[in-house]
């Protein structure tokens, strides 16, 4: 049965490469110009696409270089780290493991960890939706306590998390471009071609791979095989119906995050996604379930991934999304991907929810960008006085996101010294209040506005904001714990 699979889709692999061009031409071509247009905006030296509908390739191309240096260009062989996009193997690995009796997603983890003093209430299923956090079950707040996961399958197998990964996945499904990327001398002795890490700082620079893996990232691989195992997820190769439909649902179906992979609603249409991000890499699968289409991106930098601040949940933050939704689910042709404030304010899109999206996320991408060009600050600015003339409602609207954009705008120039910046002062009262109100316990929104108050001055406000982070009851700490910490430490009396 597994031979018979793998071949049928080495046969389908050749016949949708053969039709690629063949198929919805206009959309894939208007998405080309768009991706390409994506791809310089974010200086990504490598990008590799893929646009899959039904069995067959409908899309792909390799643009750019896996080593910008020497010049080599980017192709079919080149493997890249996926990150985070790890999970969603190690979310397939679970629910396998519990259609075979050797799990349950309602074990506690304290079966797992006797000794390590872990809530009992804290289940198998709520790490691996990220909703161990604060109120236990209740909200989506992504956690590395993910990673526990790597223990938990190798004690419910009984085997290594890497010879449970190749003989449940890899090997069944052929992945023979598919790794857990140990280390350096991994790469030599298999003679691994991985895309050349970049960052960007004083421009385009080399950057590093980060070797280990667990059940929270650490696969390296390529668009052949990530089809492969895609299909086979559709297929129900990997998992039975009805354990995929728990995967895509979760623990709550009104979270953002099933069980391995992303899941929300957008314009009528479920979206099931994931990314990865490390410093030098960025990754991300995007499937609509309704449309049997899935979208695969890999790039050799993280700003495919990072300005969008996917970690919050909202797959329609990234510009590379709204490009393949506009193009190949929703249609809407007259509308561009990039547009400047006058265009747009003479439109009247039928799809006005949309449009505000894709305005929302280019201003929260020119944000992110103005960290190298300060130029893009003026951008993200104009942009969003536009939104908020267009749509003056922002309240019904106003998400992490915008908070984030409007805070963001600040800290950039504060960092380079261009004075003080006050244009949104209020919207960030406003919005900041209004999600608070909503998830009192969010540590980003904590930090923003904690931050947003020192920079006014108002130290007792700042405070507020910064010790609730570092009092929260049953939070793992991270970065902006350290953050919120060391703010204190400085302010002491």
């Amino acid at each position: 049965m597994k031979s018979f699979y793998i071949f049928g889709i080495s046969l389908l692999l050749i016949c949708g490469c053969a039709q690629k061009k063949e198929i919805e031409p206009d959309k894939s071509l208007k998405f080309a110009e768009e991706i390409a247009e994506l791809k310089e905006y974010f200086q990504i030296p490598g990008l590799a696409v893929s646009v899959q509908k039904n069995e067959e390739i409908v899309y792909r191309d390799y643009l750019g270089y896996a080593n910008a240096e020497q010049q080599i260009k980017l192709d079919s062989t080149v493997l890249f780290p996926i990150a985070s996009l790890t999970k969603v193997f190690s979310g397939v690995l679970t629910l396998k493991m519990a259609e075979q009796g050797k799990l349950s997603l309602d074990d506690s983890l304290k079966t797992y960890f006797p000794e390590a003093g872990v809530n009992d209430s804290i289940l198998i299923k709520h790490i691996l939706s990220h909703t161990s956090q604060g109120e236990i079950g209740k909200k989506f707040y992504y956690s590395s306590r993910f990673g526990a996961l790597t223990a938990v399958l190798e004690k419910a197998s009984g085997k290594s998390f890497e010879v449970l990964m190749n003989e449940e996945i890899f090997e069944p499904l052929g992945l023979e471009n598919t790794y857990l990327l140990k280390d350096s001398l991994q790469v030599v002795q298999n003679k691994l071609k991985i895309a050349q890490p970049y960052r960007i700082d004083n421009g385009v620079e080399k950057g590093f791979i980060d070797y280990g893996f667990s059940s929270s990232a650490g696969i390296v691989t390529n668009l052949t095989d990530l089809r492969i195992f895609n299909q086979a997820l559709d297929d129900n190769m990997l998992l039975n119906e009805a354990s995929k439909k728990l995967m895509f649902t979760g623990v709550d179906e009104n979270l953002p995050y099933g069980y391995g992979i992303f899941s929300q609603q957008f314009e009528g249409i479920k979206l099931i996604w994931a990314y990865g991000q490390y410093d030098c890499y960025s990754s991300l699968l995007l499937k609509i379930p309704s449309k049997k289409i899935t979208l695969t991106l890999l790039a050799n930098n993280n700003l495919m991934s990072d300005p969008a601040r996917l970690i919050y949940g909202d797959a329609t933050a990234s510009l590379f999304v709204l490009s393949f939704l506009k193009n190949y689910v929703f249609a809407i042709e007259d509308m561009e991907l990039f547009e400047t404030p006058e265009i747009h304010g003479n439109q009247n899109f039928v799809n006005q929810n949309f449009c505000r999206k894709k305005l929302l996320s280019q201003a929260l991408a020119a944000s992110f960008m103005a960290r190298f060009d300060q130029n893009k600050i003026k951008a993200s600015t104009a942009l969003l006085n536009t939104i908020f003339s267009k749509y003056p409602n922002y309240l019904e609207y106003a998400d992490i996101n915008l908070l984030h954009n409007l805070t963001f705008l600040k800290d950039v120039a504060f960092f380079k010294e261009l004075g003080e910046f006050t244009t949104f002062d209020t919207h960030i009262e406003t919005i900041g209040a209004k999600l608070l109100m909503e998830d009192i316990n969010n540590p980003y929104l904590h930090l923003y506005m904690g931050t947003y108050h020192d920079r006014k001055g108002n130290l007792e406000r700042a405070k507020y904001h910064f010790e609730h982070i570092v009092n929260a009851i049953n939070f793992s700490k991270n970065w902006y714990t350290s953050e919120a910490s060391n703010w204190l430490k400085g302010h002491e009396e």
